[in-house]
């Protein structure tokens, strides 16, 4: 393999220098977000290619989920524009704005599949007319529409999806999902959805005008840390999957893990308390639980 000498990194500096300046402010306030998410979306370690990629789905994905929470006029009309710009994508089109051209790279470069990109139009279609849901199952049918299908898009990135990679995936990003409806109990009531199980929120005595108070009360308390400990459950059962990657994938699925992790950590830490202010997991808590993760070595799968 030959040396990287001075020229070559030159040129890399070069490319990406370049590469910034092509960048729109849009997709520059999208990467500033990306900053205080409980994950690292796409980790400076990795080759540069993967991180445009990855910076771009997740400005995709924010871009629809803010067009499903906050815009205005008919959400469900500018949703359908979304997905009329993906069948243009799909069809050979290079988009129109900087984010769909970036995304019609990333859809030839990595193959990703039209259906988990509609998917999460379909989520934020399915706001705009459910806003409650009755049992944790019934969440989980909503996360198989608004999470999961980016776990998949991200395998698809590094040429790593397998259907039992997809299946522990899934389990990953469901919990990433319900942990982030614990942190934003208190937007979410503002906005008129309620995303904790309405039973468990029964079980406990937990009325709708309990999720705007200073703070929460023992009910809404245990009711967040049943959430937060079927989150657990869900982030054990899909952890065998940084052991069945390499490389790459395996440190960006590492760090999904962790800030899954230490997002938990830290609402247990502010004992489930998601009113008073908005739990955050600390940096050096995702370090670490990332490290554990890689610590534990490949596992036997069918890794490449």
């Amino acid at each position: 393999m030959p040396t990287v000498g001075p020229t070559a990194e030159r040129d890399e500096a070069r490319a990406m220098h370049a590469e910034a300046a092509r960048v729109s402010p849009t997709v520059r306030r999208w990467r500033a977000r990306a900053r205080h998410e409980n994950f690292p979306v796409a980790l400076r370690v990795l080759p540069r290619r993967y991180r445009r990629h990855l910076g771009t789905l997740y400005a995709f994905a924010r871009t629809v989920d803010d067009i499903g929470d906050a815009a205005q006029g008919d959400r469900l009309a500018l949703l359908d524009r979304v997905s009329a710009e993906l069948d243009a994508v799909y069809a050979g089109g290079t988009g129109s704005g900087p984010l769909f051209q970036r995304l019609a790279v990333t859809v030839a470069d990595c193959g990703l599949p039209h259906s988990e990109l509609e998917r999460l139009v379909e989520a934020n279609r399915r706001d705009q007319k459910v806003d409650r849901y009755r049992t944790f199952d019934d969440l989980l049918g909503y996360c198989s529409l608004s999470a999961e299908p980016v776990g998949r898009l991200v395998l698809r990135v590094f040429d790593a999806d397998t259907p039992r990679r997809c299946e522990l995936s899934d389990r990953i990003c469901a919990a990433l999902q319900v942990l982030e409806h614990c942190q934003d109990v208190t937007e979410d009531a503002y906005a008129g959805r309620v995303y904790l199980p309405t039973s468990d929120l029964e079980r406990y005595g937990v009325a709708e005008d309990d999720l705007v108070a200073a703070t929460a009360g023992t009910g809404l308390r245990a009711a967040v840390a049943l959430q937060v400990q079927r989150a657990v459950t869900l982030l054990d059962e899909g952890a065998p999957l940084v052991r069945e990657l390499r490389g790459a994938a395996r440190v960006a699925v590492a760090g999904y893990l962790a800030g899954g992790r230490a997002t938990a950590r830290a609402l247990a830490d502010d004992g489930f308390d998601v009113l008073a202010r908005r739990p955050r997991p600390r940096r050096s808590h995702v370090a670490l639980a990332a490290l554990d993760s890689l610590r534990r070595g490949p596992g036997a799968g069918d890794a490449r």
